[in-house]
């Protein structure tokens, strides 16, 4: 396993969280050099603050918008931290994780270290939670238990819940790393993707854990297409019509990793940590598709989780690739081989400043 270098923040109160609230991220974010992992680790936890919010089965969707919107108002500076972390600790359900109540017990801290950065550092993280918590509370009122009504649907939740923080962590790089200002509007386009991409992944991967809570995050014209009702859905579903929905949904995940990885191919290759950082993602996001597109009907998550000896090959790699944009692209390839090929799409996107954004996903 590659060893995250000495400095800043790596034995701090951000990388003990981030080892509870995620193993993925806790394993990526500490590759970045030390300011930029400062602010990026911060980002992810506020991050995961808004996620433990959505995820609180005993809120309702009332109460999760307000304390999205006050939680909001606290990494703005608007309100204070200290009142907002004891009511939505005292809030939280047994069924809420461990580590996550602790973020939340924690957060009095986590915002001092927000409050620590720089302006533009801090603009980057305070508008990626404000369009994050409005996004989700959105989607919170809304019955789902039946899927999402469109493709477009999709697009637009992961972009409130990933293709945002892909455009936070574009900001953040643009601020740390020497060289990108010139490529920024190219990157933070594709960061959509990229978060989509990553985002898709988990939707279908967790797909029986959301339904268990309730949600189905599934295009019901995507399946209609194949004859297969969505409201019929249960997790002993054995129905090639929908095994054949959650395959053209494997190729949509594919064609936005694929523009992940032109995203990764603008970081200059000097800039190893960050590439690693993004790569990583993207190698264990192509795994796991594959083994969804393996077994589409799977019953648990535990049947396409990957391995740890997965982890550590991409790993590996990777660091043998990360200095060559052709041997990454060599890579992308044989970790995508047998998955089906990527579908075209455009995604549309409504931002903080309520513009669209769309690009065709390119081969």
């Amino acid at each position: 396993m590659a060893k995250a270098p000495h400095g800043e923040g790596r034995s701090d109160l951000q990388g003990h969280l981030l080892q509870g609230v995620s193993r993925t991220f806790a394993l990526t974010i500490p590759r970045l050099p030390p300011k930029l992992y400062r602010a990026v680790a911060n980002g992810y936890l506020l991050c995961r603050t808004v996620d433990t919010i959505e995820d609180e089965p005993e809120l309702q969707p009332e109460e999760k918008r307000r304390f999205c919107e006050r939680f909001a108002a606290v990494v703005a500076g608007q309100e204070a931290v200290h009142p907002f972390s004891e009511a939505l600790r005292h809030k939280l359900s047994e069924r809420t994780p461990p580590a996550e109540r602790e973020l939340i017990a924690r957060l009095p801290e986590v915002i001092a270290i927000t409050h620590s950065l720089s302006p533009a550092d801090r603009r980057a993280l305070e508008r990626c939670v404000a369009i994050m918590a409005r996004g989700m509370a959105a989607f919170q009122r809304r019955d789902l238990k039946g899927g999402l009504d469109r493709l477009e649907e999709l697009d637009r939740y992961c972009y409130y819940v990933a293709g945002v923080v892909g455009e936070m962590l574009t900001d953040l790089f643009v601020n740390h790393i020497d060289g990108l200002r010139e490529k920024y509007h190219d990157m933070r386009r594709l960061a959509i993707s990229f978060g989509q991409g990553l985002q898709m992944t988990n939707i279908l991967k967790d797909r029986w854990d959301d339904y268990g809570r309730g949600v189905v995050w599934l295009p019901r014209e995507v399946f209609e297409r194949y004859g297969f009702d969505l409201s019929s859905l249960s997790p002993g579903t054995m129905d090639d019509r929908f095994a054949a929905g959650i395959q053209e949904l494997v190729a949509v995940a594919h064609g936005h990793l694929q523009n992940a990885l032109r995203y990764t191919l603008m970081i200059p290759r000097r800039e190893t940590g960050v590439r690693d950082f993004c790569f990583w993602a993207i190698g264990m996001a192509l795994l796991t598709l594959k083994n969804i597109h393996r077994y589409p009907l799977f019953r648990s998550a535990s049947e396409v989780k990957i391995s740890r000896a997965d982890v550590k090959r991409v790993v590996q790699l990777t660091a043998l690739c990360h200095r060559s944009d052709w041997l990454l692209r060599g890579l992308f390839s044989w970790l995508a081989r047998g998955l089906p090929e990527p579908k075209t799409c455009e995604i549309k996107i409504r931002s903080d400043d309520e513009h669209l954004f769309g690009f065709p996903h390119r081969n």
